[in-house]
């Protein structure tokens, strides 16, 4: 009898001793959904941020899924498919002004210029955009913030682009490397790694870059559904706090650091490769170095829009983006 005391005295020690820890554990611990529109060394801060453990820092848990389209990502933070998506700010505005109950907000810059490129099939040792005239233009979907910067730096550059050119928008996202690599278009409006393999492999030569000529916008930004910050308003904090450190180490970290720190996320792709195309996107200020989305960036992003002929409304800035939470956890 006294055996046995001992027996179920200890395990019932060890069972209080566990219980506390485990809800302790529990509360400590988060799981954040995260739905981005694209797996791309253009998200390099992200995969840093989970590669460098800060987000385990602040207690999270994240789980990230690729969801191809903009529409797609909407529709995953809407349905509650995810918590937060990372996605352009385009299609914020595309919800609210079709009327939400519940708008999707920005409270995360990631990104801050397109990313982009102009790929020439043909070397051209001195290139000038007028070049472009009476050539065939292979851009990118209509309506996404590819082709509108696209058609905004051509119009920059005094090019109608539908009067100047033949413009080529009805090719998938997914295809138009491959319809260019097949013929199609003296010119291509690429990301990267794409625009580099090309060069690489002599199928076409980057002549430009769409990101320095248009300047910053929010062109991929961090947003969840109002409902889900209000209800989740420590999390997102934390969230957010994650990204600015990965933001901070991105920028005091040389291309190689990052290229090695964000390699388990592209392990088909060479580390040299990785290596040039983030020295590539920093050289250009791509990544934000924080994670505030000024207002400055989002009349740019709207202006954008309203000269491709895709803004519905204007939206004010405060109406869609939050900049509280990226200015708390930056003090």
């Amino acid at each position: 009898m006294k055996k046995w005391f001992k027996v179920g005295f200890s395990v019932l020690v060890i069972a209080f001793l566990i219980i506390p820890l485990a809800a302790c554990n529990n509360e400590e611990v988060q799981t954040v959904k995260i739905a981005e529109v694209t797996h791309s060394i253009f998200y390099a801060p992200q995969y840093v941020a989970l590669e460098k453990g800060f987000f385990e820092e602040e207690g999270l848990n994240v789980e990230l899924t690729t969801t191809p389209g903009g529409d797609k990502v909407m529709t995953a933070l809407l349905s509650d498919g995810a918590d937060i998506g990372l996605v352009g700010s385009e299609t914020s505005i595309y919800v609210s002004t079709q009327g939400s109950d519940d708008p999707v907000i920005n409270f995360a810059q990631l990104t801050q210029t397109d990313g982009t490129f102009l790929v020439s099939r043909d070397k051209i040792d001195n290139f000038s955009w007028d070049q472009l005239k009476g050539s065939t233009f292979l851009g990118q979907r209509k309506g996404g913030m590819p082709q509108m910067v696209g058609e905004f730096v051509l119009k920059k550059h005094g090019i109608d682009p539908q009067e100047d050119l033949e413009l080529i928008q009805n090719i998938d996202f997914a295809n138009i490397s491959s319809a260019f690599a097949s013929g199609t278009g003296d010119f291509v409006q690429l990301f990267e790694p794409q625009a580099s393999v090309f060069e690489q492999e002599g199928r076409g030569h980057i002549v430009a870059s769409f990101g320095t000529e248009s300047g910053h916008v929010p062109y991929t930004t961090f947003m969840a559904k109002e409902s889900f910050i209000n209800d989740n308003k420590e999390a997102v904090e934390k969230f957010t706090r994650a990204i600015y450190k990965a933001q901070q180490w991105v920028e005091s970290n040389s291309a190689k650091d990052v290229a090695e720190a964000i390699q388990p996320h592209f392990s088909d792709t060479d580390i040299e490769l990785i290596e040039m195309v983030v020295d590539r996107y920093k050289s250009q200020g791509s990544f934000a170095t924080n994670p505030v989305l000024d207002e400055e960036e989002w009349n740019n992003l709207q202006d954008i829009m309203d000269e491709a002929g895709e803004l519905p409304a204007r939206v004010d800035h405060g109406t869609l983006v939050n900049t509280e939470i990226a200015e708390s956890v930056m003090e």
